[in-house]
């Protein structure tokens, strides 16, 4: 008997869960669509102007800001100063900025 009751109980329950599941459904909604999905911004460009490297500091000068790592400017949160790279969280997103190639210089004749 407690065992039956137990089986009716567990089965108004699934009952129940089922049908709230149900009612959270749109019944006019077509069947294909899908919900409003949220979009990432797109990633900007950023420029990394230079690297200083020190014994007693490290800063990268990225959009005319000299930064050090840990500091935080414009949603760019400067992680690490390498010698040829900066790790940032650009709007929570992870990057790699690399400074831009110098041209070559020619020696003329």
């Amino acid at each position: 008997m407690l065992i039956r009751t137990c089986f009716q109980w567990l089965l108004v329950v699934a009952l129940m869960a089922s049908s709230q599941a149900n009612a959270l459904q749109d019944p006019t909604r077509p069947p294909e669509a899908r919900l409003p999905s949220v979009q990432k911004a797109p990633v900007r460009d950023l420029e990394l102007g230079s690297i200083l490297l020190g014994s007693a500091r490290r800063v990268a000068v990225i959009e005319g800001v000299p930064m050090r790592e840990g500091e935080i400017h414009n949603g760019i949160r400067v992680k690490r100063i390498y010698r040829h790279k900066v790790e940032i969280l650009d709007q929570g997103q992870f990057r790699v900025l690399y400074p831009k190639t110098l041209p070559q210089v020619r020696r003329s004749q």
